[in-house]
């Protein structure tokens, strides 16, 4: 047992600076900051005497894309993440988690199409004081943790 909960904790920590990589992605309300506002995927905030006032975001068709691919690419890695725990468990030794793998590298390829369409078509929204927020950071780092994490699941192998 003691294998298992290795090859779980070290193999998998990829997986598990991911979920918290996208939790933090739908959180905070930064993907665009001029200082005073913020822009994120849904909402556009303006700090005013301490608080926020959030408005809807535009509907432009790129952004319902970018928002479409970042909820796939949260869901793909959410599976992925219980596909692991249940293979995890279930999986015969020596065997391969492909599934894992696959969900990774899909979810990876959702967040990186998300992040190349925002950064292609936010420049016609932007300000000569707005700079891509730590969101938007976040969102290409996730790109190559999942991608990484899914190779590491195409090549991991179960212990006993």
């Amino acid at each position: 047992m003691g294998h298992i909960s290795e090859l779980g904790f070290s193999k998998g920590l990829v997986s598990y600076v991911d979920v918290i990589i996208w939790v933090f992605l739908y959180i905070k309300k930064a993907w665009r900051t001029d200082g005073v506002a913020n822009y994120d995927l849904w909402y556009d905030c303006t700090q005013r005497n301490g608080g926020y006032n959030c408005r809807g975001t535009n509907d432009a068709d790129w952004l319902q894309a970018v928002q479409a691919l970042m909820v796939l690419a949260t869901i793909f890695c959410l599976i992925s993440f219980i596909f692991f725990l249940c293979q995890l468990f279930t999986l015969v030794k020596g065997g391969r988690f492909f599934f894992t793998a696959v969900f990774q590298v899909l979810a990876s390829l959702f967040v990186m199409s998300g992040a190349i369409i925002y950064t292609v078509m936010s420049p016609e929204w932007k300000n000569e004081n707005d700079t891509y927020g730590y969101a938007f950071v976040l969102a290409w780092l996730a790109f190559p943790l999942t991608l990484i994490s899914g190779f590491i699941y195409i090549v991991l192998r179960k212990k006993e």
